[in-house]
């Protein structure tokens, strides 16, 4: 059986990311498998372990980033921390299936360096600043303040893009999701 690959997306909040992903894993000759990140918070109403995220304590969490288990990991507010067990991409790729991984951008370049031309790290872009602002504004969910502190991480995140594989620039959602699902197939089968 053929080992399965890595295929890393990384973007901004709201460059569409995660619905360019529920759509390309919808084509089951690419065989790929959603990673399921851990995290040390509390499961909330209706979460299950292994399904939603790997529940882990945080003693248990800091004992995999001890071990080295984890590709990948941040502390995203003090204390709560997220990031991919090296376990579940082997679990994904001995079944020969391809990893899916939904990663910040330094977590994304970490994943990449480790897993070499076995992984596929893929920037998500949004056409310009001004349209993510628009797209943000839109949803009607953040206070301006909110929105000018994840654009402004935003223009940040866009500053790695260069080191990725691949970028694709989401100006037409169908157009985004099909090119990024061309790439992946590309990738897959070479």
């Amino acid at each position: 059986m053929k080992k399965g690959k890595i295929i890393i997306l990384s973007a901004p909040s709201g460059c569409g990311k995660s619905t360019i992903i529920a759509e390309v894993i919808k084509d089951t000759a690419l065989k790929l498998e959603f990673s399921i990140s851990a995290t040390n918070r509390e499961p909330r109403r209706g979460e299950t372990d292994g399904v939603n995220y790997y529940f882990l304590s945080t003693e248990d969490f800091k004992k995999a980033i001890d071990s080295d288990s984890l590709v990948e990991y941040e502390e995203v507010y003090p204390g709560r921390f997220y990031g991919t067990l090296k376990s579940e991409i082997a679990r994904i790729c001995a079944d020969g299936n391809n990893a899916i991984l939904d990663i910040d951008v330094k977590g994304a370049l970490n994943v990449k360096k480790l897993y070499g031309d076995d992984a596929l790290a893929l920037f998500i872009m949004p056409p310009s600043i001004d349209t993510l602002r628009h797209r943000l504004l839109s949803r009607g969910t953040e206070s301006v303040d909110a929105i000018n502190q994840r654009v402004g991480k935003a223009e940040y995140e866009i500053s790695f893009a260069s080191q990725f594989d691949r970028t694709v620039v989401n100006d037409v959602l169908i157009d985004a999701i099909n090119e990024t699902h061309d790439i992946i197939a590309e990738f897959i089968n070479k």
